[in-house]
């Protein structure tokens, strides 16, 4: 049986504030978090939590993954950047046209996000956060397809998409050329077996997939720290 996704973890150097930002934007609960940080609870069909988790580490570079927030109309895009840019967010360049017409923004710790035009179709029915967009490879997309034990939504041009089937964001890797790694990454999920499952067995499915263990100074922890076949750091939590 696939483990499941618990959580999106951010690096956080202040990690309440980044949460009351992000709690703020996506109308989502605070609630205790049962290893060191602040969890979201999700208020819609997300399906995962999102943890925010004390770190000093520097951002170097661009993330390797970022929101896609959707909009219903015109205006109501230009309300989610506004209520951002009052909560603490900021308009960022990261090389986007004058024509494109979503609108680029970083949290109060710079990791990037982007507010999607209304008629985009791509991630029409996504929800509020349409998706998880993710520098990576089409080998990556395939490998948290079979992970997630999530489908494919999509495949083409070495562009991948998987989705939940409870419904929920998209999560999505644009294919080549990857940006360089420059150290480890602001951004993780945290997987977990289901409650009868076996944290040693899941490890093991997951290295027949194409991941590998990795050493970050996690010392005795009794989660797993795991890369998927592009680097990108994950962890395996215990069953739950």
């Amino acid at each position: 049986m696939a483990c499941h996704l618990v959580a999106l973890c951010f690096d956080a150097h202040d990690p309440l504030r980044l949460a009351r930002f992000w709690a703020g934007v996506l109308g989502w609960e605070m609630a205790d978090d049962p290893r060191e940080g602040i969890t979201l609870l999700p208020g819609d069909d997300t399906g995962f939590r999102i943890r925010f988790v004390p770190s000093q580490e520097q951002k170097t570079g661009q993330n390797q993954a970022h929101f896609d927030l959707t909009s219903t109309s015109l205006e109501d895009q230009q309300q989610t950047a506004a209520r951002a840019l009052e909560l603490g967010a900021r308009h960022i360049d990261i090389g986007q046209r004058p024509d494109e017409a979503h609108v680029v923004l970083a949290d109060p710790e710079g990791n990037e996000f982007c507010v999607i035009e209304p008629d985009n179709q791509f991630l029409a029915g996504c929800g509020f956060i349409g998706a998880l967009a993710c520098d990576g490879s089409q080998e990556a997309g395939y490998f948290w397809c079979k992970a997630l034990g999530w489908p494919l939504v999509w495949d083409q041009d070495q562009e991948t998409a998987v989705r939940s089937p409870h419904g929920g964001p998209k999560i999505t890797w644009g294919g080549p050329p990857l940006i360089p790694k420059t150290g480890k990454e602001r951004l993780h999920f945290d997987l977990a077996p289901p409650a009868d499952g076996d944290q040693q067995a899941e490890v093991d499915r997951l290295i027949s997939l194409g991941a590998r263990r990795i050493d970050i100074g996690q010392g005795e922890a009794d989660w797993v720290v795991m890369a998927d076949p592009d680097g990108h750091e994950f962890c395996v939590l215990p069953p739950q």
